[in-house]
């Protein structure tokens, strides 16, 4: 009883000094994203034709705080999932090591993906259906904080769904999930992601469509690759096996 609370202190332990290495990375990542704000917030209204403006002081304050969040979580994501990666490192045998240490450069890669399809696909498409309800009703112009709030409302969730394929892998290779299970939950699973398009979109049909249909591809996009690395696990696993009993069989 005393080993396994002193085992489960020392996971804890662990754990801990895991969150404050990624939190560091965080802070060092927001302070240097601050620095450079005024740079980031140029390129973003770099060809906007609608006029923003600020109501307040705390209106500047906010969008110098989002779009420095938004680098240092750039940044940090694969410092966490290399966190994550040294924290199971003991549990996983010797081939999911290396496979799953792959997997790390595939979290970034894909968060930036998400976010360019977000910003340079859906973003546009959907402001200006919104904005071409109004016609000539009205004239058209933005507070800061709205428009950047409409931003990331629609680009960051996108962009967090696009690491579903390599989540789904790395918890394949692991042993955590398999393919079945993935395609016996798949109306369930299609359902909570309709609902999170609903949620995440505007409403209207086409915003909830346009965003609806990249988190559904997706999906089966991770069937498939999960069908693959698992087809892969158990080949590896099979040989691995096999080798402890002829190491056990030479002892």
């Amino acid at each position: 009883m005393a080993d396994k609370q002193q085992n489960l202190i020392g996971h804890l332990d662990e754990l801990r000094n895991r969150l404050i290495v990624t939190a560091i990375v965080f802070v060092g990542s927001f302070i240097a994203g601050f620095m450079y704000v005024e740079e980031i917030y140029k390129w973003f209204v770099r060809d906007l034709d609608y006029k923003l403006i600020v109501l307040g002081p705390s209106d500047i304050i906010w969008v110098y705080f989002m779009l420095a969040g938004v680098i240092a979580l750039a940044i940090t994501i694969p410092v966490l999932a290399l966190q994550a990666w040294l924290f199971v490192k003991p549990a996983l045998k010797p081939f999911e090591v290396k496979k799953t240490l792959s997997y790390i450069p595939a979290f970034f890669i894909l968060f930036i993906v998400g976010l360019c399809f977000g910003y340079f696909v859906i973003f546009p498409t959907v402001l200006h259906f919104i904005v071409g309800l109004g016609g000539e009703l009205f004239e058209t112009s933005f507070t800061v904080e709205k428009y950047f709030k409409f931003l990331m409302n629609l680009t960051l969730p996108i962009a967090f769904l696009f690491e579903l394929p390599v989540v789904v892998m790395f918890l394949t290779t692991i042993g955590f999930i398999n393919p079945y299970v993935l395609t016996k939950i798949r109306k369930y699973a299609y359902f909570v992601l309709v609902v999170l398009a609903t949620i995440l979109s505007p409403p209207d049909f086409i915003s909830q469509t346009l965003v609806a249909i990249p988190l559904l591809l997706l999906y089966e996009i991770s069937i498939s690759l999960s069908k693959y690395v698992y087809k892969r696990r158990m080949k590896r696993l099979e040989s691995y096996n096999d080798e402890d009993e002829d190491m056990e069989e030479a002892q």
